[in-house]
């Protein structure tokens, strides 16, 4: 046959049968195996007279027939073991999600990589620390420690004015509050918003007292003097305001007292609105309190934390948002207190190793020290210890201190580095002290209290903030929707849990996603997920800091072992949530707490959801196990696991122990994890094959393929059937499989470039000295009775996989590289040209004419050309 004839027009249909039969018969590689065709069996030149030669024709036709059925059923057994794992779950044709899986993994494994493993701080290192005049006292700036009602002394107004950062939008803050006399001031915990507060009510008090003294407002001394100048005014300048008094026990204060007429006195109010029993204050309220204030000449701040409770005060006249200061201006701003303070005491000198070329006795200078401290803020492992995005002021001012602390050889490496992970441990401890206390007070009815019940009934509502900071932590990455159904559903365990009696309810419409964020450090981005095998927009929300979400598992699973059971149920279910985004990244959350406590996991999470029908959970259970054995602790005793299981498990076991084995952390090499994987397959007639094979090609994404394609091929030569059968099936399971299924390589390696890449030809292209073990191999299945068709099929996939579908190019270059070693002979090339032409004929779906002449050309080796394909094209 010309070579126009093997890619050109389409043949004769009744061409095409007789050759394909002839094809199956004469490629035939397998000694057990039958004829792949019928043969002549249709040739019987018998007169209709002759019985005998009627009844073997018969025969023969009915032997034709059952071994058709025996290859269907081949055929079938072989589709059957190369289906998606999951298939269980979402259906014969339900689109995989092994790829989204596995996108989701590599995802969240990043945020448990950053070398802390989940470090617990010893706060006895450095807890006691003195530099000089510097503290380290770790609690000592600590959010949340209170606030004193009554003066604010004038040190700590004069300390404010020198160290205070203004935030974007102070002025105008302050403008609203000179020209209204009120201002609610909405910020989160923690951001500097008693330090704004205060800062605030100093300038408008100064400017008011310098007004009526005639005095410049910069002058302290003319300021002090203004404020207690011979007893005129006794009162002092700045007040904090107890908040159980209220706003109205304020207005009620100021009203007919001594003190309208006066000269520019504040006061600050921090009132707990959105916690229960405490709504925030009305527009009549605040009113009447502003025009109080301005017959008494004075100025108030009411500092409320963001949120649903607060938005009400925002759309008011007084409300306005108080931003965070930026991190570089404020650690650059209480560093340069650190050191000023220091070098004024006298202390001065310079640190061990820092030196930039000036003399060993000369003085270091503030300019000097700072950017010291600035460069050694930036190295990399100072910035990972911290582990925070944005720091608060409390936390720039620790930080500062462990950074003037090292510079000036007062505390060593290990300790700053210490101290740095202690940022975000402190944030954790914060978030989680605490939270259920009034519900473990005795339950009291009160006016306010429409239940009955007392506190309890508000279970939901204390929760629920706590529950979407562990959701975060879990969940980081993914959804806000999915993070926050989660929360919800931890909300109602952690409420049954603490409360029993009552059914846990929260209000439908007060939840505020932006307020979430900002209360729980965390950020809100555009993105997208995976939905059914295509990419869609999202709204993806994580914490702001690589440390938070493990030091947030660690508090609560260490520090809080009520909380575990819950958490445990929470967990089981999100381990049936059908999203890859939600289970998969929980499947790893739930290894790193393993960790924590591995016998409680093994007991609670590990063994149940192994054992479990579901292969979801199963694949949870695994891929937990995997994320144990990624520290060094833990690698042996999950080895032993996964060891014993793949010996003497259970049939779920065994599956759970094949799926662990193919992140290949579960055994000590490769050879020892084909091994087990192989022992798995060929067990009980080979009912695993499935997922033997799925994992088995997993390993192929790994440096050491080689090892891996050795083993396959070995496996296909063996004597026993079972292991025969193991062979072919991954080698189908290796062609019909896409690089994203199995990836678990990072972003940028040559494989991830090829993601949407059917696994063999992008090894062919990316590994060249891997061509001669995968040709090898589909040739073997190619030739192979019960594998044929589905191998067929196979490559008929790999070979429309040359080009997109809007005719850019896509997986050419590996199929130049395999088809030649694949199609080396004559009879793979007739195999290959009816493959070929019964594309081209395929009614739903032919094959163009040219690309098929391409695909025709890259299998012929140059020294087997006749330039034909010079004048094709």
């Amino acid at each position: 046959m010309s070579d126009e004839e093997r890619a050109g027009a389409a043949p004769e249909p009744g061409a095409m049968d007789d050759r394909a039969v002839d094809s199956g018969k004469g490629n035939s590689g397998d000694g057990s195996g039958g004829s792949s065709g019928s043969g002549s069996s249709n040739n019987s030149d018998a007169g209709p007279a002759d019985s005998e030669s009627a009844d073997a024709a018969a025969e023969a036709a009915e032997r034709d027939q059952e071994r058709e059925r025996e290859r269907a059923h081949a055929a079938g057994r072989f589709r059957e073991h190369t289906r998606d794992p999951l298939a269980e779950d979402q259906g014969e044709d339900g689109s995989t999600d092994l790829a989204a899986a596995s996108r989701a993994r590599r995802s969240t494994r990043k945020v448990y990589n950053t070398g802390r493993d989940l470090t617990t701080f010893d706060r006895t290192l450095i807890g006691n620390a003195h530099i000089g005049d510097i503290n380290l006292r770790l609690d000592g700036h600590r959010a949340g420690t209170g606030m004193r009602t009554g003066p604010v002394p004038e040190d700590e107004l004069r300390r404010i004015r020198r160290i205070h950062v203004e935030p974007k939008g102070y002025v105008q803050l302050r403008d609203a509050l000179s020209t209204r006399r009120l201002l609610v001031l909405v910020a989160a915990p923690g951001t500097g918003r008693t330090s704004t507060a205060l800062s605030l009510l100093d300038e408008v008090t100064r400017l008011a007292a310098a007004d009526a003294a005639n005095a410049a407002p910069d002058d302290d001394a003319a300021d002090d003097a203004a404020t207690a100048d011979s007893g005129a005014d006794p009162r002092p300048r700045v007040s904090r305001v107890n908040p159980v008094d209220g706003v109205r026990k304020l207005r009620a204060e100021l009203t007919g007292s001594d003190l309208r007429g006066g000269t520019g006195s504040g006061y600050l109010l921090k009132l707990p609105v959105g916690q229960p029993g405490s709504p925030p204050p009305d527009t009549l309220d605040l009113d009447g309190l502003a025009a109080e204030l301005a017959g008494c000449r004075a100025f108030a701040v009411i500092v409320v934390t963001a949120g649903a409770a607060a938005n009400p005060l925002l759309a008011g006249r007084y409300g306005m948002l108080c931003p965070p200061v930026p991190t570089s201006e404020l650690l650059a701003t209480r560093l340069r207190e650190r050191l000023e303070d220091h070098l004024a005491s006298g202390r001065s000198h310079a640190p061990d190793g820092t030196s930039d070329g000036t003399p060993d006795d000369a003085p270091a200078t503030v300019v000097d020290l700072l950017r010291r401290a600035e460069k050694l803020a930036e190295r990399q492992d100072v910035k990972d210890a911290v582990g925070l995005a944005d720091l608060r002021p409390a936390e720039a001012e620790l930080l500062a201190s462990l950074l003037a602390g090292h510079l000036l050889a007062a505390i060593s490496e290990d300790e700053l580095l210490a101290g740095c992970r202690s940022l975000a441990a402190g944030q954790a401890r914060e978030w989680f002290a605490g939270v259920d206390r009034a519900l473990a007070a005795p339950a009291t009815s009160g006016p306010d209290d429409s239940s009955g019940g007392g506190a309890r009934p508000r279970a939901a509502t204390l929760f629920h903030p706590v529950a979407f900071r562990i959701a975060l932590a879990v969940l980081g990455g993914a959804s806000h929707s999915a993070v926050a159904s989660a929360a919800h559903l931890l909300t109602w365990e952690l409420s049954v849990q603490s409360d029993p009696d009552h059914t846990p309810a929260r209000p439908l419409f007060c939840d505020d996603p932006d307020a979430d964020a900002l209360l729980s450090r965390a950020e809100l981005t555009e993105g997208r997920i995976e939905v059914a095998g295509a990419e869609v927009p999202a709204r993806l929300i994580r914490y702001r800091g690589s440390a938070l979400p493990a030091v947030v598992l660690s508090e609560v699973w260490d520090q809080h072992f009520p909380v575990r059971a819950p958490l445990v149920r929470w967990l089981r279910l999100l381990a049936d949530d059908p999203r890859p985004q939600v289970w998969m990244r929980a499947a790893v959350a739930t290894g790193e707490l393993c960790v924590r406590d591995f016998d409680h996991g093994y007991a609670e999470l590990i063994r149940p959801l192994a054992e479990a029908a579901t292969p979801r959970r199963r694949i949870y259970a695994a891929t937990t196990l995997d994320q144990a054995a990624g520290h060094a602790t833990h690698r042996k005793a999950v080895r032993k696991l996964v060891d014993d299981w793949s010996r003497y498990g259970t049939k779920p076991l065994r599956w759970t122990a094949a799926m662990a084995l193919g992140y290949g952390n579960a055994a000590a090499s490769t050879d020892d994890t084909l091994a087990a994987l192989a022992r798995i397959g060929v067990r009980d007639k080979g009912d695993q094959l499935a997922i033997v094979s799925l994992n088995v090609v997993r390993l192929l994404t790994r440096p050491d393929s080689a090892t891996v394609l050795r083993a396959m091929a070995g496996w296909t030569h063996h004597r026993q059937e079972t292991h025969q059968d193991l062979g072919l099936v991954t080698t189908v399971r290796f062609a019909t499989t896409a690089v994203a299924e199995v990836l678990d390589d990072e972003p940028g390696s040559a494989l991830s470039e090829r993601a949407d890449w059917p696994l063999p030809l992008a090894l062919a292209a990316t590994r060249p000295d891997l061509v001669p073990s995968i040709a090898d191999l589909l040739w073997t299945a190619l030739n192979t009775p019960r594998s044929q068709d589905v191998a067929m099929e196979a490559l008929a996939a790999l070979l429309r996989s040359a080009v997109r579908r809007d005719g850019t190019r896509w997986t050419r270059p590996g199929l130049a590289a395999l088809l030649p070693a694949l199609m080396s002979e004559d009879h793979d090339r007739r195999r290959l040209d009816w493959l070929l032409r019964r594309m081209m004929d395929d009614p739903d779906n032919p094959l163009p004419d040219a690309q098929a002449r391409t695909l025709w050309w890259l299998a012929v080796p140059p020294r087997d050309r006749t330039g034909e394909e010079d004048r094709n094209g």
